[in-house]
């Protein structure tokens, strides 16, 4: 038993993670999922949640950095419509 206290953990990269849009399977460390946006402050994180609910998409979901990119510029392009459309 003496041996394994010197024994460290590694975090190897597995290539077990999916992007939920590409379907691109990816290391964990490259992960990205919807919480990166709320810490933004613009849109509100509540909106961004009913945004991707409406892709059925949820908090959890993984992406590659690609496809969580280009769902970025499509409900920052659709909240500035609803902007626009309420002053």
């Amino acid at each position: 038993m003496e041996e394994f206290k010197a024994c460290v953990l590694v975090r190897w990269p597995m290539k077990n993670a999916q992007c939920k849009k590409c379907l691109r399977k990816f290391d964990e460390k490259d992960i990205y999922t919807i919480q990166q946006f709320q810490y933004g402050g613009s849109p509100p994180y509540e909106w961004v949640l009913e945004f991707f609910a409406r892709q059925n998409i949820g908090e959890w979901d993984s992406f590659c950095e690609k496809c969580l990119l280009h769902y970025k510029q499509v409900f920052l392009d659709e909240y500035a419509q609803s902007e626009s459309h309420d002053l």
